[in-house]
């Protein structure tokens, strides 16, 4: 008989884990709330026609496609059939397919509401999303997106509060943390002024590995890439740029004087240091030329954060687009909007132990089970402890000690109560810490009180 298994890609969560995974969802959903955010759910499938075309060939071939139920083959020749091409009889018997992002779906929701949506529009959502990718370490099929967006606003306030959110929601988490920022117009504004416009991918790849190769390699990849020596010298002052933000916009500022989207974008990132400036956030903002998130979306500021305590990629990401609902016919509605990564930070929260242990949220006290007299006795009792708001069990049935024990230890329960003929005459409970021994008998009332905060 074949065991049972799972898809590549995917995976099964314990309670433990899911204890863990819901500390993250419910910090970053509790952080959306302070800041106005409302939430919304769509569908985990979407129609093909809303998905395809929006990820660009590569992100096509990524999506799961649902084969449509009932006859699939109904719209099929059976010469078609006999071809046995993928890509026509995808367009064929499948309508339907798993939502790759939460973008397009959200755009698609503010195209078919937008007569209910009252603008700006601050939405988040945390559902998962599936990719027909390569499953490898750390790349699964099904993950989750915790996004947070707000259209329908030019402000550049609404960053400044994005920042603020990704300050506060990795304070909570206790991760030390790096939010570096750029604009992509400044990026637009350099392969401007060094008569490179279309290698601007190109120079920021390049740029990126400066602490990794040098200088000199660093040149002479962008050589390779067929950049001319009068735009390789212009850039030696961009690609060396150093100091602090200030010194950091100063310098940019001269080099770009030339180019007005450049400028356009050192005042935007002004604005925000100056905005961010009023506020004591504990997370430092660094000023990093080599970001250039999904250059092709984002035509505005750019965020990225990095763990400080832990090698592992981006943890959270996003930035201004100017045109989300372009596609869905209704052009001109910008947004700005960051992603946190909740697989990343729990794979962070857990090399770092940073778990608060009541995030844990497992039972705190276990009634063992004496027999039927016991069991009718403590069932108004335990019934009372619980409208207390203590997380609070009876084992089911009279067994051995021993077993009953050993359930509360298997589920690390901090407390045990025993209540035998004995207790019930005093209207008692004799009370364990499973952790020291400590054994004492109290009232209920006392009992709740030692729960209590």
């Amino acid at each position: 008989m074949q065991k049972p298994s799972i898809p590549k890609g995917t995976r099964d969560f314990s309670p433990e884990e899911m204890a863990k995974r819901n500390y993250i969802f419910n910090t970053i959903r509790d952080v959306y709330h302070l800041y106005g955010f409302r939430q919304i759910e769509t569908p985990a499938m979407e129609n093909l026609s809303t998905l395809m075309g929006k990820y660009g060939e590569e992100g096509d071939k990524l999506l799961f496609k649902i084969l449509n139920s009932g006859d699939c083959f109904a719209g099929l020749a059976d010469a078609e059939i006999q071809e046995r091409n993928a890509v026509k009889f995808a367009a064929k018997a499948c309508e339907k397919g798993l939502r790759y992002d939460l973008t397009v779906p959200f755009a698609r929701f503010v195209v078919q509401h937008r007569n209910e949506i009252s603008f700006p529009f601050k939405r988040y959502q945390i559902q998962p999303v599936w990719r027909a990718d390569r499953p490898q370490k750390g790349r699964y099929r099904e993950f989750y997106q915790c996004d947070g967006d707000v259209v329908g606003s030019d402000s550049l306030l609404n960053e400044v509060e994005l920042i603020q959110i990704m300050d506060e929601v990795f304070r909570r988490f206790g991760i030390r943390v790096c939010i570096k920022l750029n604009n992509r117009k400044i990026l637009s504004g350099i392969a401007e002024i060094i008569g490179e416009a279309d290698k601007i991918v190109d120079i920021t790849v390049a740029i990126d590995k400066l602490d990794k190769i040098g200088l000199e390699n660093v040149n002479e990849e962008l050589r390779s890439k067929n950049l001319t020596e009068e735009a390789i010298a212009k850039l030696q002052p961009i690609i060396l740029l150093g100091g602090n933000n200030r010194e950091k916009l100063a310098t940019l500022k001269e080099l770009l004087a030339a180019s007005e989207t450049g400028l356009k974008g050192v005042e935007e990132l002004e604005f925000i240091l100056n905005r961010t400036d009023l506020l004591s956030l504990g997370t430092p903002l660094d000023l990093d030329l080599t970001l250039a998130r999904g250059l092709n979306y984002y035509t505005g500021a750019i965020f990225e954060v990095k763990a400080l305590d832990v090698q592992i990629g981006s943890i959270t990401g996003g930035g201004r687009y100017d045109n989300l609902t372009g596609v869905f016919g209704m052009p001109g509605i910008s947004g700005v909007g960051i992603s946190f990564g909740a697989d990343r930070i729990f794979d962070v929260l857990n090399q770092l132990e940073l778990y608060p242990a009541d995030s844990l949220q497992t039972t705190q006290l276990m009634f063992v089970n004496f027999g039927e007299q016991e069991e009718a006795y403590l069932l108004p009792v335990v019934a009372r402890i619980r409208e207390a708001g203590i997380r609070t069990e009876i084992y089911p049935e009279p067994g051995k000690m021993k077993k009953q024990m050993g359930y509360a230890d298997a589920k690390k329960i901090p407390y045990v109560a025993l209540v035998g003929e004995n207790e019930i005459s005093e209207q008692k409970i004799n009370l364990k810490n499973m952790v020291t021994g400590e054994q004492r008998l109290v009232t209920t009332d006392e009992l709740i009180g030692l729960f209590r905060p």
